[in-house]
């Protein structure tokens, strides 16, 4: 099931320690302070990648530490800074810090630093003088706050499949992209969110069914209500084999104006799925009562490419 809404907690690297260390051989008994300076510790990073399953690895992994700097050594040796640790999350991730402030990753690639590794200490090197030639002072490295961190993710998607549950929204996903989602004849079956790119280059999202109540908590399809805010048009699939299309209608489109305005002002594109099952004339009075632009169906090519230009047209204009 896509994990889609986790809370965890980083820490970066804390800064190693400054040596107090003085230099001594043979020929110089008292060579004087040499300790080095600790390295830096470790920074925490989010790097933005284009799979939506990535919030599955914090299912059980809810702690992330970046590794610390080391001591300083002798011979004004610094310590080894510690490496960075990157945590790749799916683009559309919000991160919440636990000031209050967030930040969107919207593009792959798009990296940022969640926590900063510690400041490596100073060492007695650093603290020699001509009035204080045997210094004892050096600096503990800094230690990074422990941060409590919320991460949602919301999809990015050019197109959102909406409709009852059963209303043909994963046959259609499957017939306009190269996605290949899991069907069955039964309600339910979409679990998860399934994202497809049409060969125009569009991204669909194929949303669980809406059932009523949807918006107060009920069925599947509230929890994923927040990945269709993003989209910038809705198809909305009324299936064929309804008893009362017009019900099914009023039914979703009551879930997306209870859950919010934006969601329930975007642009919307009617259709009728399994338009095969109806003869002609049945047909053309299902379009005209629910104004449906097309009626369509997995085994009519033609409503197909008709539906992926119009598709391409609403998002062009």
């Amino acid at each position: 099931m896509l994990i889609d809404d986790v809370s965890i907690t980083i820490q970066a690297g804390k800064g190693g320690d400054g040596l107090v260390h003085f230099y001594t051989d043979r020929w110089r008994p008292k060579g004087g302070p040499d300790g080095g300076n600790g390295g830096n510790g470790g920074s925490v990073y989010f790097r933005a990648v284009s799979d939506i399953s990535k919030l599955h690895q914090f299912r059980h992994e809810k702690k992330f530490h970046a590794p610390d700097g080391e001591k300083g050594g002798p011979n004004q040796c610094s310590g080894k800074k510690g490496e960075s640790l990157f945590i790749e999350i799916p683009i559309g991730s919000v991160v919440t810090y636990d000031n209050g402030t967030s930040v969107e990753l919207e593009t792959a690639g798009q990296t940022i630093m969640a926590a900063k590794g510690g400041r490596g200490g100073k060492g007695n090197f650093h603290y020699r003088s001509s009035t204080n030639q045997t210094p004892q002072e050096h600096q503990m490295g800094t230690v990074p706050p422990v941060r409590q961190l919320h991460i949602q993710l919301k999809l990015i998607a050019d197109i959102g499949l909406i409709g009852l549950p059963n209303a043909g929204k994963t046959s259609l996903l499957n017939e306009l992209t190269t996605a290949h989602a899991r069907v069955a004849n039964y309600a339910f079956t979409t679990l998860e969110p399934n994202l497809g790119v049409t060969r125009g280059g569009h991204i669909i999202a194929d949303i669980p069914g809406l059932i009523e109540g949807a918006s107060e908590g009920k069925g599947l399809g509230y929890k994923f209500l927040k990945h269709i805010e993003r989209t910038k048009i809705l198809v909305h699939c009324l299936s064929a084999e309804s008893e009362d299309i017009l019900a099914d209608y009023k039914t979703v489109r009551h879930e997306l104006d209870n859950y919010s305005s934006a969601l329930a002002n975007k642009p919307e594109l009617i259709i009728i799925t399994k338009s095969d099952l109806l003869g002609e004339k049945t047909l053309t009075k299902l379009v005209k009562k629910t104004k449906a632009v097309l009626a369509t169906s997995i085994a009519d090519d033609n409503s197909l490419k008709s539906l992926n230009d119009l598709i391409s047209q609403h998002l062009s204009s």
